[in-house]
């Protein structure tokens, strides 16, 4: 049934609040029992003696919340949020006006896009743009962290000290031993949305030729402003590496084994070669930015999404198509 007085969003309910249990009380370990290739969102700490964490999508599936904290006191709180049906991996800062908010799944979809609620308000918050739709913080954002997606053999080429989220020991998620079939049935299928997924909900209609809907596309999203989505063919098709200024901040996007990544571009140029990324004098790690004399590319704050929900949120001339 639809919940929504606002026609430019549409939302409906599909199951019952925290059907979809959040995971709040993570637990990490060097260990990983899915496979090499599976997607895993990761998250550094700003402090070094912090390890960065990787959150598998097998994982995010079951439960498509993961409330932390990556502070060394336990502080610094964050909310990794995954929408399966959008191929929607985005990190959030937990905090909103100086108040700790944890969040849980709703059970409601905008535009097939996950909507979490913070427990502190009940507020409802839509999952690919950190805005909150309804309750008493409607009109809040949340702000986007960094949190890029790669795979978990590059996430330990590159971190070597890294720590991987562990699985529940108990629920119906663990009786399924995280089984991520049905998922990846879902991307290799034609449809796309609620009724590409679960065969049910309104029919959606895709009316352009150049992308397909569940193209994969790193949204950058500035702290300063704009918005705009590389399609990873595009990236691909461009060698590996464009530049584009997105709202005023000029930015690299790579797109490599190690995944999709955007940084603030270098005063020199980056190119890939024999599937290194080199550029003035150095090797860089595109998962990390990383350079082997110990420089560091600036991250930009990233989501990775399918087309049609990118085109949803920002519109469909907000893509990187030259």
């Amino acid at each position: 049934m639809s919940d929504s007085t606002d026609a430019a969003m549409d939302v409906i309910s599909v199951l019952p609040k925290d059907a979809i249990p959040s995971i709040d009380d993570p637990t990490f370990g060097d260990e990983y029992f899915g496979d090499p290739d599976d997607e895993v969102l990761v998250v550094e700490s700003a402090d070094d003696a912090i390890p960065a964490r990787a959150y598998p999508t097998r994982i995010l599936n079951y439960h498509e919340v993961v409330n932390d904290a990556v502070g060394d006191e336990g502080d610094d709180p964050i909310a990794v949020t995954w929408c399966p049906i959008c191929g929607s991996g985005v990190v959030y800062d937990a905090n909103i006006n100086r108040q700790h908010l944890t969040f849980g799944v709703s059970g409601k979809l905008a535009d097939d896009d996950l909507v979490l609620y913070d427990r502190e308000t009940e507020s409802e918050w839509k999952q690919s743009t950190g805005e909150c739709i309804a309750g008493e913080l409607t009109g809040e954002q949340l702000r986007v962290r960094s949190g890029p997606m790669t795979t978990y053999a590059a996430f330990r080429d590159a971190y070597h000290d890294g720590v991987v989220l562990q699985p529940e020991s108990s629920g119906s998620a663990a009786a399924s031993e995280y089984d991520d079939s049905a998922y990846k049935a879902y991307a290799e299928r034609e449809a796309f949305g609620l009724r590409g997924m679960r065969g049910e909900g309104p029919e959606r209609e895709w009316d352009r030729e150049d992308l397909d809907p569940k193209t994969i596309i790193l949204g950058v999203t500035p702290a300063e402003g704009g918005a705009l989505g590389f399609p990873l063919p595009v990236v691909e098709a461009a060698g590996g590496v464009v530049e584009a200024t997105v709202g005023e901040t000029d930015a690299v996007v790579l797109a490599t084994d190690a995944g999709l990544h955007a940084f603030r571009r270098p005063d020199f140029g980056l190119g890939l070669e024999d599937g290194r990324l080199r550029g003035d004098g150095a090797t860089w790690t595109p998962a990390t930015g990383e350079s082997n004399d110990g420089r560091r590319l600036q991250r930009i704050p990233t989501r990775r999404l399918f087309a049609f929900a990118w085109q949803d949120d920002h519109g469909p001339d907000a893509f990187y198509l030259p």
